[in-house]
């Protein structure tokens, strides 16, 4: 069965984003939709455990996301920091 959840087309566009300036709002966003359908399951029935897998896999997919994301914006920054830091003229 290929049902589509709510939840997923955010989940789809996060994914499939190319401007990784955009990740980390979208990540977020889409953390907050799942959640919200979570909560929601926990309240009536539960959902079918399809969706239980799903949205497992879409949490664990946007943590593996979002610490690549985070790694890529850390490599783009400069590194002059550390070195500056701590160090003293020593002449």
């Amino acid at each position: 069965m290929n049902t589509m959840y709510g939840w997923q087309r955010q989940y789809e566009a996060v994914i499939l984003e190319t401007d990784r300036s955009r990740l980390p709002q979208l990540i977020e966003v889409t953390h907050a939709a799942i959640d919200a359908r979570i909560r929601e399951l926990r309240q009536n029935h539960g959902g079918t455990s399809e969706e239980q897998q799903a949205l497992a896999d879409a949490l664990a997919g946007l943590q593996v996301l979002g610490k690549e994301c985070k790694e890529y914006i850390e490599s783009c920054q400069p590194h002059n920091k550390r070195d500056s830091i701590g160090q003293s003229s020593s002449g």
